[in-house]
């Protein structure tokens, strides 16, 4: 599965500040990102969810067409806007987090220290 990513951020090695993008996702209006080492369930399909372009570059011109609509999947405990899956199938969506800052949310803490 091929994603595409956004949410930029500069390259802190001392390099020339080369930029990357952050998986990130919209799905009823909020913005989930992903989060790794988490142990979940996908339940069932709630809908749509946009992968919107990266502009890495600083030319949002070229990127404007990259748009990616994936199928947003609940994940089970957990309400939809905290978390969803996202993926072209059950088998291989991503578990992303709705959450501002960059403290996570109790509820997906507590699954991590669980995994």
């Amino acid at each position: 599965m091929v994603l595409t990513v956004t949410g930029c951020t500069a390259d802190s090695s001392g390099g020339e500040g080369e930029a990357s993008c952050a998986f990130e996702v919209t799905y009823q209006g909020r913005t989930y990102r992903d989060v790794a080492n988490v142990d979940f369930a996908v339940t069932e399909k709630l809908g749509s969810a946009t992968t919107p372009p990266c502009d890495d570059t600083g030319g949002l011109e070229e990127a404007e067409g990259e748009q990616v609509t994936e199928s947003a999947y609940g994940v089970k405990g957990l309400p939809p806007e905290t978390a969803i899956a996202v993926g072209d199938s059950p088998d291989d969506a991503v578990f992303v987090v709705s959450y501002s800052g960059s403290a996570l949310p109790p509820e997906i803490q507590e699954l991590i220290d669980k995994s």
